[in-house]
């Protein structure tokens, strides 16, 4: 039987991969700390192997993390560029809130004026 090459909805972009919290956890390890190899990773996340394997494999696909063979080591890394799209996603929901923030503030100053 063939695997089917069809992205699953977790590898077709960086929202799907980054819905999952223990690929945020692992983002969020190596945004703190560079470069880390799979084993320093397992011990931090405190699972498996395999499954952070899996969740790196994921992320991978989509651009969000890279990979360098360092002796035996396979070391982990951010690639920022690849997360600027849910930053500018973030962005413009951040100037709704302030919206909103400013309407709060509004009507807070105007019922403590009355």
């Amino acid at each position: 039987m063939i695997a089917s090459m069809t992205p699953t909805p977790d590898t077709a972009d960086v929202f799907h991969a980054i819905a999952d919290p223990r690929r945020r956890q692992i983002i969020d390890l190596l945004a703190r700390k560079r470069g880390l190899a799979v084993g320093a990773i397992v011990l931090a996340m405190g699972l498996a192997q395999p499954a952070v394997s899996k969740h790196l494999g994921v992320l991978r696909e989509v651009g969000v993390v890279t990979v360098t063979k360092q002796g035996k080591s396979r070391v982990y890394d951010l690639n920022l560029d690849q997360l600027r799209i849910v930053q500018q996603w973030v962005q413009t929901l951040e100037k709704h809130w302030e919206h909103q923030l400013d309407r709060i503030r509004a009507r807070a100053e105007q019922r403590a004026a009355r």
